[in-house]
């Protein structure tokens, strides 16, 4: 099984569209996860029509109009995702999304999570914590990163892919 795994997308806020590149992996993924801020509904829904099947959480940037949830659950071949979009700064910050995943699915779920545009792949006291990094390179001096997961039989590797 295939998942895109994305967050921070900021489109229109910080960037025009999503990049080409990132919608060739999200048509190419089975489940496409998104760790929030969008910006605007418009890219949300956009990101749906594209997907064969979609994840999404809310962000701190996404207004009202995007109704998703802070915390979602998603099953993928016999891995539990506990998928948020994260708070605060680089400090602490596994820390804050494994007590969250533990607390939603037990630690031996993995964490998906957005907010501070850093590609993380880290166990943080006994959690693996994923974060994708910002898609569209959303601020000044970001890279536009996304991960690429591969779940098979209850393994998953992860592949960071970076804007072209």
């Amino acid at each position: 099984m295939r998942l895109a795994i994305l967050s921070d997308t900021h489109v229109p806020g910080r960037a025009d569209a999503v990049p080409q590149w990132v919608e060739d992996n999200i048509r190419d993924a089975d489940i496409v996860i998104h760790a929030g801020d969008y910006d605007a509904p418009e890219t949300l829904e956009h990101l749906r029509d594209i997907s064969e099947e979609f994840v999404g959480v809310c962000g701190n940037t996404d207004p009202p109009e995007i109704a998703l949830p802070f915390v979602e659950i998603v099953e993928a071949d016999g891995v539990t995702f506990v998928v948020t979009h994260g708070t605060g700064t680089r400090t602490g910050y596994c820390g804050r999304v494994a007590d969250l995943v533990r607390d939603a699915a037990g630690e031996d779920a993995i964490g998906i999570a957005g907010h501070i545009h850093e590609v993380i792949d880290e166990v943080s006291d006994g959690v693996r914590v994923l974060n994708p990094g910002t898609a569209t390179a959303a601020n000044a001096g970001d890279e536009a990163t996304m991960m690429i997961g591969t779940v098979d039989d209850g393994d998953l590797t992860v592949e960071v892919v970076h804007g072209t």
